[in-house]
């Protein structure tokens, strides 16, 4: 009887990894990542103590440890185990995340995933399967992009590392990517992307102004650098933005007859207006290392696609909505509205 039960149950365990087995092979792919990076870390208190480490990685790993504590103590983020290891990436990329969307419309690829719900990127710790997956899409006529990833959460889940090209980073934008990440883990609702991601930005800049402003003060380099580099952004990030909504109102206009060879001729033209005039915002420090649009011939190879745009309304789409709640509603009280939110936004 019990053999009998076993075979029953192995019998199952097959046909479930048969019928889903793009879902399993991926599954087990991101398994070996982690347990390849999490196997290849080495505490933070062995890396400090070791005299092989220079001081200078040293200074930004005591520095992320201040940003942890700042983030629990005076952010009220959770407590997290993350960033108490240390893992070399001996400047390899290490995971890269694919996008697509439909090609005259600013609609996301969606991909479902257990326990963590819908998500419109995928991510790979394997480079040839993510140029196998952005092939896969562009044969289904979807616009695609591939990017390196310099961070990610496990939500909880696992302990993140602190990954070597952290510490290539300044002050702000160190600071603000650990306490990105750390609201992963503090508050994550289920099929509720553009909303986690949105928070997480939202949360990261103004916890960023916060340990800067009390480390450094207003007035130094740091937090001036960090300011300068957020208005600039928040102004390119509002012309995409801009951008977006001009697009979705000329996709709207097409009709089932309208021809193909328009389509791409006014979605082009459509994306080409829209980077040649972000060169009219300005930069308020040379420093800056500019994610905009790289400059070069703007042939249709060498420009944005929806997925590039589909990007920004995942990330910064709801950002007034945050900053507009957290004033009005809560007056400034970031304790008081972290609660809020946790409170309304149940976390799994």
């Amino acid at each position: 009887m019990l053999k009998k039960i076993t075979l029953i149950i192995l019998g199952l365990l097959i046909c479930l990894v048969i019928w889903q087995w793009e879902l399993v092979s991926y599954g087990w792919m991101q398994a070996k990542g982690q347990i390849r990076i999490l196997w290849n870390t080495k505490p933070v208190t062995e890396v400090l103590s070791d005299p092989v480490y220079p001081d200078s990685l040293k200074q930004k790993i005591k520095l992320i440890q201040e940003i942890k504590r700042f983030a629990i103590d005076s952010l009220g983020l959770d407590k997290s185990g993350s960033y108490e290891s240390f893992y070399d990436q001996q400047e390899k990329p290490i995971l890269w995340v694919v996008t697509a969307a439909q090609p005259y419309q600013l609609v996301a690829r969606q991909w479902n995933f257990p326990i963590i719900g819908t998500f419109s990127y995928k991510g790979f710790f394997e480079k040839d399967r993510a140029d196998s997956t952005v092939t896969d899409l562009q044969r289904e006529g979807l616009d695609t992009r591939i990017g390196e990833v310099s961070a990610w959460s496990t939500l909880g889940f696992l302990n993140d590392p602190i990954l070597s090209s952290f510490l290539n980073r300044p002050e702000g934008s160190l600071a603000e990517l650990i306490i990105h990440e750390l609201t992963h883990g503090t508050l994550f609702v289920k099929n509720s992307l553009e909303y986690n991601e949105n928070l997480a930005d939202f949360v990261g800049e103004y916890g960023t102004l916060q340990f800067l402003a009390q480390k450094y003060g207003t007035n130094s380099i740091p937090y001036r650098d960090y300011l300068a580099t957020k208005v600039f952004y928040d102004n390119y990030d509002e012309h995409i933005l801009r951008g977006t909504r001009m697009l979705d109102s000329l996709y709207r206009t097409f009709k089932p007859t309208t021809q193909t060879v328009i389509k791409d001729s006014l979605k082009w033209q459509t994306i080409r207006q829209i980077v040649e005039s972000s060169d009219t915002i300005s930069d308020q420090r040379s420093s800056i290392r500019v994610r905009k649009i790289k400059k070069r011939p703007l042939g249709k190879l060498n420009l944005p696609n929806n997925a590039y745009f589909i990007g920004y309304l995942t990330y910064r789409k709801q950002q007034n909505q945050f900053r507009q709640e957290f004033k009005n509603r809560f007056g400034g009280d970031f304790n008081r509205y972290l609660t809020y939110l946790k409170q309304t936004y149940p976390s799994f």
